[in-house]
């Protein structure tokens, strides 16, 4: 039974920590959505942190954690471990307080990410194989420089930062009900639990996890800290494999419920939010729309709910991918797979039949069977645009009653490989 009880932000420190940060963040947009307020039965608002300066929440923290350094620490520099939006907000905060920031990366870093932190002002050292690697170097570095080392979550200052976004939200929605929050190690919901709690102890306070990274959720359901040995997500926003002592203790107390989604909810959030709000959200931050939309997850209906977008970094060399499995996810793209006779006119034939349907073919591949069927026979596997999953069992009975052996072939989505 967990029995710490470490001291925890207070609302006055929160509010201190919003005057000090106010004119080095952006106050992000509260966006009204009536298309997922239809599609959910509540009324949902979209808090897009997703604008916010280098593209997430996280430079909310970073920035008051800096301030909060003595001019000593200062003048000896910040270092972080990250790959993601830590990084970036470390870089962009320290140089906006005029504080050296180094950030240290495993080898395998994309230079994507490598430069865009660069990109804000921060060295970046590129060590080790693994986040561990990588981790123990920024240790020795603190050691031997004398430069703070920041937490991406288990930090008390840090998380008074992250507290401003819960204060923000209740200025631009004050008759709120509900605020949805994506977890990884808890920095974020601790911040804006203890804000809106202080202030709105009736408003109810949702996390949502990724279900192949659910360490918070299991430690709330223990009563301790759970560490899981495995990880596996696309969200590496919150691809985390426990969250922190202060933080949990934290959600223990002030969070009413964590619930999880799986990948495939995650992705077709991300194209919703793309197609109809044309906001940009990385995995991470379109978990809290994924939780909305599962039927009968979340018990909102009729309420006022603010979701919290968390960050718009999504790496571009990954986004056609969660666009693509989106769109398989809706049912508007479908992988067929079928069989048809190897002689003249069957593949035009099983073509308009596809076509007499109204779907169109994206792809098609055509080639002797490996199986055992008769040698005559050719499977062929088409990438369809569909309507919807009505429009695909209609397409499949059709094929059916025609004589062919069709189905559909699921693809998995590729998680975002985590090296610790």
């Amino acid at each position: 039974m967990y029995t710490n009880s470490p001291k925890m932000p207070e609302l006055s420190e929160i509010q201190r920590a919003y005057e000090e940060i106010h004119d080095s963040i952006h106050v992000t947009p509260l966006l009204r959505s009536q298309t997922f307020s239809e599609m959910s039965g509540a009324h949902v608002y979209l808090k897009a942190e997703n604008l916010q300066r280098a593209g997430s929440f996280k430079v909310r923290g970073a920035t008051y954690k800096i301030s909060r350094l003595s001019e000593s620490e200062r003048h000896k520099g910040v270092v972080a471990v990250s790959m993601g939006n830590h990084a970036q907000a470390v870089a962009l905060a320290a140089r906006s307080l005029g504080v050296q920031a180094t950030i240290v990366m495993p080898e395998q870093a994309p230079l994507v990410k490598v430069m865009a932190t660069r990109g804000y002002g921060a060295k970046v050292i590129l060590h080790g194989a693994t986040f561990k690697d990588a981790h123990e170097y920024a240790l020795e570095f603190e050691a031997r420089t004398g430069a703070t080392l920041l937490h991406s979550f288990e930090d008390y200052d840090l998380i008074t930062g992250q507290g401003t976004l819960g204060l923000e939200i209740l200025e631009q929605f004050p008759d709120v009900e509900a605020i949805v929050v994506p977890i990884g190690g808890g920095g974020l919901i601790s911040g804006v639990a203890l804000a809106v709690k202080a202030l709105r102890p009736d408003v109810r306070i949702i996390g949502v996890q990724a279900k192949g990274a659910d360490a918070a959720k299991q430690s709330l359901q223990a009563g301790h800290i759970v560490v899981q040995s495995n990880v596996k997500t696309i969200a590496d926003g919150i691809c985390i494999n426990a969250p922190g002592e202060l933080t949990f203790a934290i959600m223990r107390k002030y969070v009413d419920e964590v619930v999880t989604v799986d990948d495939e909810e995650i992705m077709s959030a991300i194209l919703l939010l793309l197609e109809r709000s044309k906001l940009q959200v990385e995995a991470a931050g379109a978990s809290g729309l994924a939780a909305l939309l599962h039927p009968g997850l979340l018990d909102v209906a009729g309420k006022k709910v603010a979701l919290v977008l968390t960050g718009g970094n999504i790496d571009t060399n990954v986004i056609g991918n969660f666009i693509s499995h989106g769109l398989l996810v809706q049912g508007r793209i479908t992988i067929l797979r079928t069989f048809i006779e190897d002689r003249p006119g069957e593949l035009k034939r099983l073509l308009t039949v596809i076509a007499d349907q109204g779907a169109n073919v994206r792809e098609l591949n055509y080639c002797p069977t490996m199986q055992a069927l008769p040698e005559q026979h050719i499977e062929v596997t088409l990438t369809l645009d569909t309507r919807d999953h009505e429009h695909i069992a209609q397409l499949l009975d059709t094929l059916h009653d025609r004589g062919y052996t069709a189905s559909t072939v699921q693809v998995q989505p590729k998680p975002t490989p985590i090296v610790q």
